[in-house]
């Protein structure tokens, strides 16, 4: 029996999106905050925290936009066709983002405030956009013959807005519970603060979703709450109850890492979610893996270059955490 190739493909491609959710997630969310912390020795320690590894965070979406180039062209095409707008606004807002990011550290105190709106205001272009193409892709694409058929505007729908401003929830949460874990003080006090409702409203907006998702998608609900599949999916709903309630309890406790753990866990139960409502079509509604991948010749020569690649970034970025490990004081930083 042979290596299913677009299915090991796929969980490269799924597992590099989930890095880059994790990494530049807490990343773009302390850009999400900027606007709740007026103190600028704050915001200073908020940027310094993810100053000597923010650049390597955005290495994982490259790979997972190359790889899905690679291993499926249609895909790729399709995506790309459907999303160019909102795509385009995320690359804006991730380069006006790292401009503002080098500048900030540059500019002189008249100048400051100006790189500060910059830098939240990236952040929240770069995390709504990133919300719009997620939900666009749950919603699906219009196709004829493998080739999208749709409008430049399809994406432009309420549950995508919807999505886009629920990602941003998400990121703050864990940009928050990033910054309980890598700061102290006064600056840690209020992230507790803010951590407890962004909890609150991402649980909420996580309850709309998992409502509004089957309502629109009568496929998606059978394959949620068809029997047996009813038991079996049934425990990611209940954890994430329970992690909701324990980051709570974390948050209100003098923990650290726990909180961070807990929202990492929040967001991975998401991501399994959307999994399972999806699989195995890499195309919503009806364009299975199988269905857009390369041609196997082509999967098995790019999967070398992946499997050499893959294990060096996971190197480089775990020894960048690890040298850079600990609070982050006032009045100090790596940058």
């Amino acid at each position: 029996m042979g290596i299913d190739l677009p299915l090991l493909w796929a969980v490269i491609i799924g597992f590099g999106l989930m890095m880059y959710v994790i990494m530049d997630g807490f990343d773009l969310g302390i850009g999400i905050l900027f606007p709740f912390v007026k103190d600028r020795t704050d915001r200073d320690t908020m940027v310094n925290t993810v100053a000597p590894v923010w650049d390597g965070n955005e290495t994982w979406l490259v790979l997972g936009g190359a790889g899905l180039l690679a291993a499926f062209p249609i895909a790729y095409s399709i995506v790309l066709s459907a999303m160019y707008l909102p795509i385009i606004a995320m690359l804006l807002g991730l380069i006006l983002r790292g401009v503002a990011f080098e500048f900030r550290f540059k500019a002189d105190e008249a100048h400051k405030p100006v790189w500060d709106k910059a830098f939240a205001g990236g952040s929240y272009i770069a995390t709504f956009s990133q919300g719009i193409v997620l939900g666009s892709f749950i919603n699906g694409f219009q196709v004829e013959n493998h080739v999208y058929s749709g409008g430049a505007f399809d994406w432009l729908t309420p549950f995508a807005i919807f999505s886009g401003l629920g990602l941003i929830v998400a990121y703050a949460l864990l940009g928050a519970t990033w910054l309980i874990l890598k700061t102290e003080g006064a600056l840690l006090e209020r992230m507790r603060e803010l951590a407890k409702p962004i909890v609150l409203a991402l649980l909420a907006t996580i309850a709309i979703v998992s409502l509004w998702t089957p309502l629109s998608h009568p496929e998606i609900a059978t394959r949620w709450f068809s029997f047996p599949n009813i038991v079996f999916f049934s425990p990611v709903p209940i954890l994430v109850v329970i992690a909701a309630v324990a980051l709570l309890w974390a948050i209100a406790r003098d923990t650290h890492a726990m909180p961070f753990l807990l929202a990492l866990g929040l967001v991975f139960l998401g991501y399994s979610g959307l999994v399972i409502s999806l699989w195995p079509n890499i195309v919503p509604p009806s364009i299975s893996i199988w269905d857009a991948a390369s041609p196997p010749q082509s999967l098995g020569f790019t999967l070398v270059g992946a499997l050499f690649t893959i294990p060096f970034i996971l190197f480089y970025t775990a020894w960048a955490y690890h040298v850079f490990r600990g609070k982050v004081k006032a009045g100090e930083g790596y940058h």
